[in-house]
């Protein structure tokens, strides 16, 4: 926080205080927004019919449909720390904001730290002129002071005492001091670049190395034109996947902000405004469909059928158990299937049948280790999904059985006429089996210990027996193929 004292505060004087972007790092209007779709996603048609009704009226139409956790917000510590300092010394505060009053007055009741509330309602939007006139009207003409973080709370300053910015930009803190009597500023939001690439989590790009895994199994490796079709639709999966994981994210904002370690993602810890990832979320989804149409009409289709899964899977089938594993694993499959399609070769029977029962293994791995932190913590089930702790020991067997079946479909395909295709000396690769047997297991006794990372392809990246697993596969492969 940074404090630039004028002068003492006069504690009569009432101190008028902006919500959205000021005592939240998030707004109101947004919140609420992505509340309305996670209750319903075809809320989403009704929006332009009710902002036919005016700003005012489409705030009201929202604010009566959803319920908002005020607990769970993302507040400026700093800033409301200091708010209760004046409460508690006696100063009146009043909260003014363009958010709708059903919403607000939750917020006020539970800080419990406003005499007053002035809020938009379903004929008022309290913004900018509005706000002043409302400000200076429950005033009488009397002095007051304001807090804002915005251009808009230009529009106010100039009329009064003394002002205070919260999460400002630089530009508008020159404004502010050129035309008010800028008494403090505070700061509490992440700065830079670094919050943004969390958000849209490059790290989980390495997922989408799958999509190579067509191109190796094929023998295309010296192809200049399969490989950099491969590299554009790395690129296009990447780009699609992160716009879905922002998505994602303001769809479970809440849920995030009740979770020990989610509560610090980019979007529920307010370091990234929704707007942003709103813009943010579009821009990625016209790169990636972009991307995609330089292929071929056959790899856009794919990339559709991604989204449109994994759109399903954050609005419904994610809290269905078991039905959010067989996804899982569907889109991890489907990566695979993307690099066929982009290289234009037919996906085998063999490398489908192992990536279904792989990818289901390490889907129901991360089920798992999620279950196994809830047990820590005494917790008895999952928030926003059916699953319960008593489940972990059936979801166990489930997973290692599919690990274990994917090892076999590798032994039954070492011993298919289909393997002399691509390999002089298949015997060879009858070593991949006690191999895979050695990781499935190993991953399987990392989970039962706690050990495991909430994503377990993450977990294979980072994990070094898990990089001697894959060089040994190599090694296997190399020998298997040498004519």
């Amino acid at each position: 926080m940074k404090d630039k004292h004028i002068e003492s505060i006069d504690k009569s004087v009432p101190l008028f205080v902006d919500l959205d972007g000021t005592l939240l790092k998030s707004d109101l209007l947004f919140e609420s927004l992505f509340a309305l779709i996670k209750l319903n996603f075809f809320n989403v048609f009704m929006l332009p019919m009710w902002l036919l009704e005016g700003k005012a009226g489409f705030k009201a139409q929202i604010a009566g449909r959803v319920t908002i956790n005020p607990r769970l917000l993302p507040y400026n510590l700093p800033f409301l720390k200091y708010l209760r300092k004046e409460h508690e010394s006696g100063r009146k505060l009043i909260l003014a904001t363009a958010s709708n009053e059903i919403l607000v007055h939750k917020i006020a009741e539970y800080l419990d730290i406003f005499s007053d509330v002035l809020a938009s309602t379903s004929e008022k939007n309290l913004s900018g002129k509005v706000k002043l006139k409302e400000i200076q009207d429950y005033c009488h003409g009397e002095p007051f002071d304001y807090a804002g973080n915005d251009k808009v709370d230009l529009k106010i300053f100039p009329f009064t005492r003394k002002s205070i910015l919260v999460n400002s930009t630089t530009a508008l803190v020159k404004k502010t001091q050129k035309v008010s009597n800028l008494e403090q500023i505070f700061e509490d939001q992440k700065k830079g670049i670094m919050p943004y690439l969390k958000a849209i989590r490059v790290h989980q790009w390495m997922k989408n190395i799958l999509i190579f895994v067509a191109l190796v199994a094929s023998h295309n490796l010296f192809n200049v034109h399969a490989v950099i079709n491969v590299l554009i639709g790395f690129f296009s999966f990447s780009f699609c996947a992160s716009s879905m994981y922002i998505f994602n994210d303001l769809l479970d904002l809440p849920s995030d902000r009740d979770h020990k370690r989610k509560k610090f993602r980019p979007f529920a810890a307010g370091d990234v405004s929704i707007q942003d990832g709103i813009f943010l979320m579009f821009i990625l989804l016209g790169l990636a469909f972009g991307l995609a149409a330089t292929i071929s009409i056959s790899y856009l289709g794919v990339l559709l059928m991604y989204m449109l899964i994994t759109l399903s899977y954050s609005l419904c089938l994610k809290t269905y158990v078991l039905i959010d594993v067989l996804i899982l694993a569907g889109l991890y499959t489907l990566r695979v299937i993307a690099g066929a399609v982009a290289i234009s070769v037919v996906m085998s029977f063999w490398l489908l049948a192992f990536s279904m029962f792989m990818f289901l293994n390490l889907a129901l791995v991360k089920r798992c280790s999620e279950l196994i932190t809830l047990s820590e913590t005494k917790v008895e089930s999952a928030k926003g999904r059916d699953y319960q702790v008593t489940d972990l020991d059936m979801l166990k067997s489930m997973g290692i059985a599919s690990g274990y079946l994917s090892t076999l479909v590798v032994a039954f395909y070492v011993n298919s006429p289909d393997v002399l295709v691509h390999y002089p000396h298949p015997k060879i690769l009858w070593l991949l089996c006690p191999i895979l047997l050695y990781w499935v297991s190993r991953v399987w006794l990392k989970t039962g210990r706690g050990e495991m990372h909430h994503d377990p392809l993450v977990f294979s990246i980072k994990d070094r027996g898990s990089r001697f697993v894959a060089v040994m596969v190599i090694v296997v492969v190399f020998f298997a193929s040498m004519g």
